[in-house]
């Protein structure tokens, strides 16, 4: 008979619906404030949650993740292509690994990093056509007149920041010495969040995640040796 450490997978880590309710959840807490953000701030407003270290402000990002951006109209083509190719690459690994009895923690890793993707992903795609500009205004939603960009050049709506604490570097240190620093600078959102959660749940765990199916069936298979 296997033994039980050999049945864990099986038992705990084949049910695709973990990895659904993640992307779920993640892709309805980030939408749900971005359409809030977008219908009820203008581009710059900014209110404080938690004195002076969370503050919710709104930004528009039209290239990569925390703020980064990528090669004007042609890079954000190519990026938005890019982001489909990824989150379909990603979503197809997930479901086959489910099926295959992937580890929980492997599922809801996988489930933040495709959700937190696919979110980015409707921002850039529909966002331009489903709101006008949110410079100097709050955003209309389905203006009769059409929306602020065609289909692919939406921005990302971003808006968590935390700004913890500044300083100065010394004079001694290299590149930046005597120089002010913010950390941290950038602002971002639920689905910038999930990614970065999920990649950095894989780095830490990737040993439990990944461990040798070989050496389970080496533990599982009976001693056919003849002595």
């Amino acid at each position: 008979m296997p033994e039980e450490g050999v049945l864990e997978t099986n038992n705990h880590g084949n049910r695709p619906w973990i990895a659904v309710a993640i992307i779920a959840a993640v892709l309805i807490l980030d939408q749900s404030l971005k359409v809030w953000i977008k219908t009820n701030m203008y581009m710059g407003e900014e209110f404080s949650v938690m004195g002076n270290w969370f503050i919710i402000h709104f930004t528009e990002n039209p290239g990569m993740a925390f703020g980064l951006e990528f090669g004007g109209d042609i890079g954000k083509i190519l990026l938005s292509v890019f982001r489909i190719i990824a989150v379909s690459a990603i979503g197809y690994f997930l479901f086959t690994y489910a099926k295959k009895g992937a580890k929980t923690g492997l599922l809801v890793a996988g489930g933040f990093i495709f959700a937190g993707a696919l979110g980015n992903i409707l921002d850039s795609a529909f966002y331009g056509l489903m709101f006008d500009s949110s410079w100097h205004q709050v955003a209309e939603f389905m203006p009769a007149n059409g929306g602020y960009a065609d289909f692919l050049y939406g921005n990302v709506v971003d808006m968590l920041y935390f700004p913890l604490f500044n300083g100065t570097f010394p004079e001694w240190f290299p590149l930046w010495g005597g120089e002010d620093f913010l950390f941290f600078r950038p602002v971002f959102n639920v689905a910038d969040a999930a990614i970065t959660t999920g990649i950095a749940m894989i780095v830490i765990f990737q040993k439990r995640f990944f461990e040798d199916e070989s050496s389970k069936s080496e533990i599982a298979a009976p001693d056919s040796t003849i002595d």
